[in-house]
């Protein structure tokens, strides 16, 4: 289906919105009326613009408070309608939106609305105008998208029409069901935003928190199979209020806009295998465990020193590059000796099919990393995270398919406790943490979990967790609110988190490597007691290794963190008897005690 989206859903200026728009691939715009009023360009001009970049101008909008009022107000309001319809003239706009009047001077009375939204459809009709009418959710009068359907109804003219807007339906609790009651020709137009559900006032809801479907909570797909059911064949259009996105690169927010139509119209098209017209990309090609991560060093020593002090052995050396394999059962770990600081640069995620996860990433719109590849090199593709992390697609242990691990001509790594890598954890750019949700659900087929905040001791922490339905594959999201702080900036920290199968073992073990481990405060011990009844022998010892403690209904999870180098920590963890969570209720005890414990400067040993 075509696709469009409202300049007031991305930043900058008219012409940068445009050009963006186009760039991302949609086929029309929405024309915001603020955006045309601000812009040194004329109608025409803007006209040509989007002609230039082969986008339509699928609206103009938004119209406010026209029906229902006063004779005197009526004139006025067609005064500035006929003003309004010159200009969409010249800017080559054939269809305007029309809100629901908010006025305190608007009467509460059908027949005297379709009476005037009647005239206002003469009037554009002699214009070669039609005018979609739209029910907002905070509507003086008329909030609901039925009751504007029967007001239009009672109008009567071909050239008035509903638009039908996601938010407005659903903010409300409305039942969708009944859009396919609708006749498709009375449908002029769709406009889509998912929200997070938050209990607040609608309006301040719809102007600050809307974001692109499969960043929220809403079920946009269930939305639009209704409207398709109705026999709509307009555009998808793209209506975003959102205060992160006016601060976003207006091209990238594009780019992530369209995403969201691709995977939306796969959405709807497993539930509606007779739209034909629904854009399907290949499957999704779920990873099905880590391969590796990759961790640069910028030449620090210290990350091989922790990797040993954990119980791995280096196991091999890349044949062309400078990276160093550490493993230990089937936990890989490369520490590459490029980059800037110690950070978490690439996660190799093991796929059975890695042409297949290619292409998938591909059609949603995530292109394949140029990648310097020796003559001997295993064909590894990767594409880039939303906070420029590497994902490597693999397959490492299949005689069909060159291995990664061939590139090192790595020895068996000795036996320990550690078995695999649990989770990673990424801490994303304010500004891309939305993105970055949709990115892993959508490019890798992830499942997300609910959205958390965690007190920081100068701030807050955001966190989502996306995983397969195994949780073979865990990948933790992090986004940190402290950077404004004076005495304590934000250290945008990342993690791995290993897998035990005796953590004990593996912390009596580090205790005697030095002090490596997280100093943990006695006081959450005292409150760890006062919780839970693990009987004497076993809070001594928790207390003793500095182990940390949680509990859900389907098992217990034991784990502890290791001391920042650069910005990166290990995480141990067991899980035991099927726990899913990750610790969240651990997260304040952990960010506080790094606080009170920053990363070691370059060339200070770890213990």
């Amino acid at each position: 289906m075509r696709k469009s989206i409202a300049t007031v859903s991305l930043s900058g200026s008219l012409t940068e919105k445009l050009a963006a728009v186009a760039a991302a691939g949609f086929d029309g715009v929405e024309i915001f009326e603020n955006d045309l009023l601000s812009t040194p360009l004329r109608p025409e001009q803007v006209r040509e613009r989007a002609a230039d970049l082969g986008l339509s101008i699928d609206l103009y909008q938004p119209f406010r408070d026209f029906e229902a009022v006063s004779a005197g107000l009526l004139a006025r309001n067609l005064r500035r309608a006929e003003h309004k319809f010159q200009v969409m003239q010249r800017l080559g706009a054939t269809q305007m939106l029309v809100c629901s009047s908010v006025s305190p001077d608007a009467a509460d009375d059908d027949a005297l609305a379709a009476e005037q939204l009647h005239m206002l459809a003469e009037r554009a009709a002699g214009h070669g105008i039609r005018i979609a009418y739209e029910a907002l959710a905070w509507g003086r009068h008329v909030n609901e998208y039925l009751h504007a359907w029967r007001i239009v109804r009672m109008a009567d003219h071909p050239q008035l029409g509903t638009c039908l807007d996601s938010f407005h339906v659903l903010s409300r609790g409305s039942d969708p069901g009944g859009i396919e009651a609708i006749p498709a020709e009375k449908i002029f137009y769709l406009q889509l935003a998912d929200a997070p559900l938050l209990a607040m006032d609608v309006l301040q809801w719809s102007r600050h928190y809307r974001c692109f479907p499969g960043q929220g909570d809403f079920d946009l797909a269930g939305f639009m199979t209704h409207v398709l059911r109705a026999g709509y064949s307009g555009p998808l259009s793209l209506e975003v209020f959102n205060d992160v996105f006016r601060q976003a690169s207006g091209s990238r927010t594009a780019v992530d806009a369209m995403r969201s139509l691709i995977a939306l119209e796969e959405s709807v098209a497993a539930r509606l295998p007779e739209a034909t017209r629904l854009g399907v990309p290949p499957q999704p090609v779920v990873p099905t465990g880590f391969a590796f991560a990759e961790l640069a060093t910028s030449g620090d020593a210290r990350l091989g020193e922790l990797l040993g002090q954990l119980g791995f052995t280096r196991t091999g050396v890349h044949t062309g590059k400078p990276v160093e394999l550490w493993e230990q059962g089937r936990a890989r770990i490369l520490l590459n000796t490029e980059g800037d600081d110690p950070t978490l640069s690439a996660i190799g995620l093991e796929t059975p099919d890695p042409a297949g996860s290619v292409k998938r990433a591909e059609s949603l719109l995530s292109p394949v990393l140029p990648r310097d590849r020796g003559p001997r090199d295993a064909p590894l593709d990767a594409v880039a995270a939303p906070d420029g992390t590497q994902l490597f697609f693999c397959r490492t242990a299949q005689p069909d398919h060159p291995s990664w691990r061939d590139d090192f001509d790595p020895a068996e790594p000795a036996p320990g406790e550690i078995t695999h890598i649990d989770h990673v954890a990424l801490t994303q750019p304010w500004h891309h943490f939305d993105e970055a949700s949709l990115f892993y659900r959508s490019v890798l087929g992830l499942r997300p979990r609910e959205s958390l905040e965690l007190a920081d001791p100068y701030g807050l922490l955001r966190s989502r967790a996306v995983s397969d339905p195994t949780g073979a594959v865990r990948i933790a999201l992090n986004v940190a609110y402290v950077s404004s702080h004076p005495s304590h900036p934000d250290i945008p920290r990342q993690h791995v988190a290993l897998a035990s199968r005796d953590i004990i073992a593996t912390a009596r073990r580090l205790r005697d490597a030095g002090p490596v481990v997280l100093a943990i405060p006695d006081n959450y011990y005292d409150d760890l007691e006062a919780r839970h009844d693990l009987g004497p022998e076993r809070h001594r010892t928790l207390r003793e290794l500095g182990l940390l403690y949680d509990r859900d209904e389907h098992g217990e999870f034991l784990h502890l963190y290791t001391v920042t180098i650069g910005r990166i920590f290990f995480e141990v963890v067991q899980r035991i008897g099927g726990y899913r969570g990750y610790g969240a209720q651990n997260a304040p005890i952990r960010l506080a005690a790094q606080h009170a414990r920053p990363p070691a400067e370059p060339g200070v040993p770890v213990r």
